[in-house]
């Protein structure tokens, strides 16, 4: 009985990252890399003409924000699944990409074990963060729905909105405080009155928030 083979392609900026994966890939039995692509808008198109199983996508910056790449890839989600490939899984940017509908997570300096389990993982039907598969992120997506229904109406001003944006993005409040010509103290002010009118506690939860209502749209 033959296995049917999972087709993937890779982005990633890097083109050591890109080799390495690749010689890795096509050393396992039943895996196929179907195309390599520096840049991961780039492999937006490619994903809509090949239909690949899986699209590795190494988070990195490239020509098109991270944000809006995941939203195109995950217009496929339904003939392919995302896997994200990071150096830290507690970056805004990755509880964003699960909130949009990437399948996996995967560390990058994970065992060549776990990333072939991930892969597995997501083409049946599962998701993967960090080390281990779940069946759905369900319970986060719930607490994100409980507070939507407390308020429709989040009261926002706008430099708090644009702060939100650069949270999500990954600004440090450093960088923040640089970008909006305020002081560090004055963000850290923004950042609380944010968190009470959201009803959320650090910045992942805010991040979850922010996708969920669209506030990052052009981030």
């Amino acid at each position: 009985m033959h296995t049917k083979l999972i087709r993937l392609i890779i982005a990633g900026e890097h083109s050591i990252f890109r080799h390495g994966l690749r010689r890795l890939l096509e050393a396992e039995p039943g895996l196929v890399i179907v195309r390599e692509v520096a840049d991961g808008a780039a492999a937006i198109p490619m994903v809509r003409d090949l239909a690949p199983d899986v699209l590795l996508l190494g988070l990195s910056h490239s020509r098109r924000p991270a944000i809006e790449t995941l939203k195109l890839a995950t217009d496929y989600a339904a003939t392919t699944k995302t896997i994200l490939l990071t150096d830290r899984i507690d970056r805004a940017e990755v509880f964003v990409a699960v909130q949009l509908g990437v399948r996996g997570v995967v560390l990058k300096d994970s065992s060549p074990d776990v990333l072939f389990k991930s892969i597995r993982a997501v083409t049946s039907g599962e998701y993967w963060l960090g080390h281990d598969r779940f069946e759905s992120v369900a319970p986060s997506l719930r607490k994100v729905e409980a507070a939507r229904r407390k308020s429709k109406a989040f009261g926002l001003t706008r430099r708090e909105i644009e702060i939100v944006r650069s949270v999500v993005a990954g600004y440090s409040n450093r960088e923040i405080a640089a970008r909006s010509s305020i002081t560090e103290n004055t963000v850290k002010s923004h950042l609380t009155h944010i968190f009470n009118k959201l009803g959320a506690s650090n910045r992942v939860e805010l991040a979850l928030f922010a996708a969920h209502h669209r506030l990052i749209d052009g981030v």
